[in-house]
């Protein structure tokens, strides 16, 4: 046993320093027979892969139904097939792999990981290949996923952190899909019937609406045959049209909610930013100096060490296929809400002016820079960028070229980026608190 981890620990180490040496790990593209884009690296350290489906069936694809893509997307490993969910997950387990399933706002995601011995490959990708195209949507576990919803949110409205999460993007993108919460609303709940679960993977689980990406120790002609084994078996499908554009009105948005808590939440910000945007870079890099990096931000500096109004206070870019949000976020006494919040507009305002200092800009870039590595640093990594890459359209040298662009960054840039893309006029803020004390 002793011996086994030794060497467990040795692989390990040998991927570990064989990608940090390659850093950038070589990407292969093509599409499938049924339309589905591929991005594919071969990484032979280690017996095993890992591929990752992804849709454009995010919540932002709901309608008129909050909640439904997520309620599809969860229910794909609830039976599939022949199978049911235990027996489904009898077969992922049996052969020491992991299946799961997530959504988001632009995105739902099912992902494998499993040794690259031959019969345990086979049956975990014939898992994932019917978990995608197949499945069954029985009432029976539709009504358990929904019961489960409904605990969860009644759990959700105990938490004042969920209460202003939800209402940030309700007030920040109003009628736009970004605004309802990805897994539902207790008005949507009685609308989760199996036809319109049915209908709504018959719509986006296509091939011409999926990116794959895979990674592990298989070479081209194996990745070639695993990426028409995995998504294959899909009709091809009609790409869905673009999302509706995010506009954004010049005008402040607030939003004050009384919850009984002996701290408010406070999240202030306004949608900026597309993945792709020309303007990331400078976005990215200026806002690691504002409130990226942890206690040595600015925000922090101001809000945690010159007055110790909060633990911590964050900023960051989300960028998404639309305008995804610029937000600063923080918790604070309700007695002490205002002054953080004049504390944190006052220094995104100066910031916004003024830009960094050019050693805040160099310490900023060598601490990127210096952590890009362990950003490519395992196959689970580099498959979450294979995906994203391949979802959002980007070039596929966005890693080999991810350190230079942000070399390329300086004071001016990130002083033009914010003052023509970050406005504090048009910001929306939300605090969930104790109205009395605030």
């Amino acid at each position: 046993m002793a011996a086994n981890r030794y060497l467990f620990v040795a692989l390990f180490l040998l991927v570990l320093t064989t990608q940090a040496v390659q850093a950038t790990p070589k990407i292969q593209s093509w599409n499938t027979d049924n339309g589905a884009r591929v991005l594919f690296v071969e990484a032979p350290e280690l017996p095993m892969i890992d591929i990752r489906v992804v849709f454009d069936a995010g919540s932002a694809r709901d309608g008129d139904i909050p909640g439904l893509a997520m309620m599809t997307n969860g229910m794909l490993t609830e039976g599939a097939g022949q199978w049911d969910a235990d027996k489904i997950a009898e077969r992922v387990e049996s052969v020491g792999a992991s299946l799961s399933v997530n959504s988001f706002r632009d995105m739902a995601v099912v992902s494998l990981r499993s040794l690259t011995d031959k019969k345990v490959l086979d049956q975990a990708v014939e898992t994932m290949a019917t978990v995608i195209a197949q499945p069954k949507f029985e009432q029976a576990a539709l009504n358990r996923n929904i019961q489960a919803l409904k605990i969860s949110l009644r759990q959700e409205e105990q938490s004042p952190s969920d209460i202003a999460s939800k209402a940030f993007y309700k007030t920040m993108y109003d009628d736009h899909p970004y605004a309802h919460p990805s897994n539902g609303t207790k008005e949507s709940i009685p609308l989760f019937k199996r036809e319109a679960l049915k209908q709504f993977h018959e719509n986006f689980y296509v091939g011409n609406n999926a990116t794959l990406a895979i990674v592990g120790a298989v070479d081209t002609e194996q990745a070639r045959a695993l990426a028409e084994k995995v998504i294959g078996s899909l009709p091809e499908g009609i790409k869905p049209a673009a999302v509706e554009e995010v506009s954004v009105e010049d005008e402040i948005r607030n939003n004050r909610i009384d919850f009984p808590s002996t701290q408010a939440h406070l999240y202030i910000g306004m949608p900026v930013l597309k993945r792709g945007d020309p303007d990331y870079f400078a976005l990215y890099v200026g806002n690691h100096i504002l409130g990226g990096s942890g206690l040595v931000s600015k925000i922090s500096n101001e809000i945690r060490e010159k007055r110790g109004l909060a633990y911590s206070a964050y900023s960051y870019f989300s960028p998404m296929k639309d305008a995804g949000p610029f937000m600063i976020g923080l918790q604070t006494k309700n007695s002490q809400v205002g002054e953080a919040q004049e504390v944190v507009l006052n220094t995104v305002k100066e910031f916004i002016e003024q830009g960094p200092a050019e050693e805040e800009l160099k310490k900023s870039l060598q601490n990127i820079t210096g952590g890009f590595p362990l950003r490519v640093a395992s196959n689970g990594k580099i498959v979450e960028y294979l995906a994203m890459i391949g979802f959002y359209e980007l070039p596929l040298d966005y890693l080999d070229n991810f350190v230079s662009n942000v070399n390329k960054v300086t004071v001016d840039k990130i002083r033009d980026a914010f003052q023509r893309r970050v406005k504090p006029g048009q910001f929306s803020t939300v605090i969930v608190g104790q109205l009395s004390e605030g």
